[in-house]
């Protein structure tokens, strides 16, 4: 599985890559900090609600350290999704080296 870090993927948002941004944190979490136009569907409920993402673009998935991004990027790897990618570190490494201003927990 592919994985990128937090300045990998702020430089390519920057430089306008199509990429769907994957929260699969908790709703509670989605709602403290998120990056800008992620979608959230929470691990717990992503094998149930996949048909809503589609299989091909590039897809960054993003959770609070990168343990459940790991968890759900494998799940849809095994349902065909074609590039996935890990988010190392997670919304945590995002605020803590990107946005600074984003709430922590």
């Amino acid at each position: 599985m592919e994985s990128l870090n937090v300045l990998e993927l702020k430089k390519e948002l920057d430089n306008g890559l199509q990429t769907v941004l994957l929260d699969v944190r908790d709703k509670w979490e989605f709602e403290l900090c998120h990056i800008d136009g992620s979608i959230n569907i929470s691990l717990s409920e992503i094998m149930e609600r996949k048909d809503e993402l589609d299989k091909q673009p590039r897809t960054v998935v993003i959770c609070h350290h990168g343990m459940r991004s790991t968890m759900a990027a494998e799940h849809l790897i095994m349902e065909g999704f074609k590039q996935i990618v890990n988010l190392e570190g997670g919304i945590d490494a995002w605020a803590s080296t990107i946005d600074q201003s984003m709430t922590r927990y």
